[in-house]
């Protein structure tokens, strides 16, 4: 049997995504998920299809996220590089991503 939530049990990413709101306004708007499925969970995607990760520094440091605690890979398609990093802020658990276009490998050993 399963159990429907309510608004309430996503209460910690929600007040974690107002608190986000207000303590870094000046941040690059990410996107943002909330899920029942991980209820206590808040994601924020930043996409930077222009090169560099910009945005992602710009969150990873205000999330006070060490530079050795970012995973970096490159998505099969070999163009993708994706920067992932979880932190605990405002009683929520943020899972931080950040994409990027890496430049053409072609002819690199």
């Amino acid at each position: 049997m399963s159990t429907i939530l309510t608004l309430d049990a996503l209460s910690a990413p929600l007040r974690a995504l107002r608190l986000l709101a207000l303590d870094f306004p000046d941040l690059p708007a990410p996107v943002v998920d909330v899920s029942a499925v991980y209820p206590d969970r808040l994601s924020l995607s930043v996409h930077e299809m222009q090169g560099g990760c910009t945005a992602f520094e710009a969150w990873r440091a205000a999330l006070g996220i060490a530079v050795d605690a970012v995973d970096f890979h490159v998505q099969c398609d070999d163009r993708t590089g994706v920067l992932s990093a979880q932190t605990k802020y405002g009683g929520a658990d943020i899972e931080l991503t950040g994409y990027m276009q890496v430049p053409d490998r072609a002819g690199v050993a």
